[in-house]
């Protein structure tokens, strides 16, 4: 596959297209100042990125909307050209919350319809409006779930177009099994996204995901933040990684864009986040240069089946996904 800045999307199996590389927009929300999102999606998009990630669980969906109004309605782009990721978070999957949900992200970016729309998380929580319901003794609440009405609920919003296509995040073989296998599937999920980079290649779930026609795309493709509240800091950083770095000095690149052109090459989609400007643009630029089959086994050598992103806070909830091999 011959891949350009300006031509970098894949097929999805529903008929669509997805661009292999995008942009994450989480921040913590505590500590991003205001603006932050919107200022980074428009140096994105004229970087030359057409695929945004972003979730109502991230409070910034109104400035990650703004940003792409502004960059359509200054020509820079048409509303074709981007393509938009939204979520579905864990207290809306009662199957009567799922399209109010999905409006109510339509609203905030001002748009007619997500290009992708997931299930952030297949745990779900007490449903209502406090995204982390908490009992006295400060423990998130659960909800039981069921995923296979979620995703009726959602089937519904494709073909009220909505949607253009439908997916799922962090779910495991199991959990994806369970759609797939729902009687009556009208619209299989297009797209799993994961956590997935060079110290975690997820080769398992790769292959299941290939050969049921679902994409694979890779959060934390670079190894994540050190916050010790929800990252597992055994993990060493992934930058300084030995290998990544002198495959880089060969072709004088930066470890980041190594790792990310390892997963583009191997046609997992990659949504590295970031708000300064200069790695945004440098994270784009990974379409000049190319991995020998060699590198790229090294590179796969890498893995140590570790997660940053464990999520142990929720690991009791019946629908954890993480316990499973995969």
């Amino acid at each position: 596959m011959d891949l350009t800045a300006e031509s970098h999307s894949i097929p999805l199996s529903d008929g669509n297209k997805i661009p292999l590389i995008g942009l994450g927009t989480y921040g913590n929300p505590r500590m991003t100042p205001k603006g932050t999102a919107y200022e980074s999606v428009k140096v994105a998009i004229d970087a030359g990125y057409r695929h945004i990630d972003g979730a109502l669980v991230y409070y910034n969906e109104h400035e990650v909307g703004q940003a792409m109004r502004e960059k359509i309605a200054d020509g820079s782009v048409k509303r074709g050209d981007i393509f938009y990721c939204g979520k579905l978070w864990n207290t809306f999957h009662n199957p009567e919350l799922v399209r109010p949900t999905l409006e109510r992200t339509l609203k905030t970016i001002q748009m007619d319809y997500v290009d992708l729309y997931i299930i952030e998380m297949p745990t779900a929580f007490k449903p209502g409006d406090t995204f982390y319901p908490k009992d006295d003794s400060g423990k998130i609440i659960y909800h039981e779930t069921d995923l296979c009405a979620t995703w009726e609920a959602l089937e519904a919003c494709k073909d009220a177009g909505l949607v253009k296509s439908l997916g799922v995040s962090n779910f495991n073989k199991r959990q994806l099994e369970l759609i797939l296998n729902k009687p009556g599937l009208k619209h299989k999920p297009v797209s799993n996204q994961v956590e997935c980079h060079p110290y975690f290649t997820q080769p398992k779930l790769l292959e299941y995901c290939r050969q049921h026609g679902i994409v694979i795309v890779g959060y934390s493709p670079l190894g994540t933040s050190r916050d010790p509240f929800w990252v597992n800091l055994k993990c060493p950083p992934l930058l300084e990684d030995e290998l990544l770095v002198s495959i880089a000095k060969k072709y004088n690149k930066t470890s980041a864009q190594v790792a990310l052109r390892f997963n583009v090459q191997r046609g997992v989609v990659v949504i590295p986040k970031s708000f300064s400007p200069n790695r945004i643009r440098e994270n784009f630029q990974i379409f000049d240069f190319c991995l020998s089959e060699t590198e790229m086994k090294a590179v796969e050598g890498l893995n140590k089946n570790i997660r940053f992103v464990e999520l142990l806070m929720w690991s009791d909830h019946p629908e954890y996904p993480f316990h499973d091999d995969y």
